[in-house]
């Protein structure tokens, strides 16, 4: 796809510990020579990840709109559903491209069945552009710029909440059990909102509820 246009996608949706992160990313012609070894970033290190983007930022108009853990239960407390939280992050994200970027197509993952629930969220200018839902949508460098910027954030985050809790908080959601009985035996039970997604099974497992 030659034309200009945004691309949006997020990380930490399946990753116990550390925020939620969704990226936006407009990419035009004259950006592309910029964005060699631009791809998704779930095939990139995380060294490569935070490589890139540094080079993204310096080339691409862009939106990074972060939920840190607390920020996080306290929207998914109130939305009650993932998709809707998404949703509204990934809007939100759109509309702040939108703001310094003017684009007629966005393009995201597919994690809602036709991205019906983002088109809901969209504020007064999102409304007017075309939204496209894909599966594997990745695939498009637009996309993936924002995958690799979302990746990136989530990563600094995660980092940032080890470092200020005196303790490495794993990335996924398979080894996190250990580690999160760590933490509570650290700093108690109710620090653990801080740093981790409450509506997870696994915090019932770390509580021993």
């Amino acid at each position: 796809m030659t034309d200009g246009h945004i691309g949006v996608d997020e990380s930490g949706k399946g990753d116990f510990f550390g925020p939620l992160v969704v990226a936006a990313c407009y990419v035009g012609p004259e950006h592309l020579a910029e964005l060699d070894g631009v791809k998704d970033s779930k095939k990139l290190t995380d060294p490569m990840a935070i490589r890139l983007a540094a080079k993204i930022k310096s080339v691409c108009p862009y939106s990074v709109v972060a939920l840190g853990p607390a920020k996080y239960n306290e929207l998914y407390a109130k939305f009650n559903n993932l998709n809707s939280l998404l949703a509204w992050g990934h809007a939100r994200a759109i509309e702040n491209v939108l703001e310094v970027q003017p684009a007629n197509l966005v393009i995201s993952d597919q994690f809602a069945k036709g991205g019906m629930a983002v088109k809901r969220a969209l504020f007064e200018k999102g409304k007017q552009v075309e939204f496209r839902s894909m599966v594997r949508a990745e695939a498009d460098i637009a996309v993936a710029a924002a995958s690799i910027l979302a990746r990136a954030e989530f990563l600094h985050r995660l980092r940032k909440l080890s470092e200020e809790f005196g303790m490495d908080l794993p990335k996924g959601a398979t080894v996190v059990i250990g580690p999160g009985k760590k933490f509570v035996a650290m700093h108690g039970p109710g620090a653990l909102s801080q740093v981790a997604k409450m509506h997870f099974k696994t915090s019932g497992q770390v509580l021993g509820n």
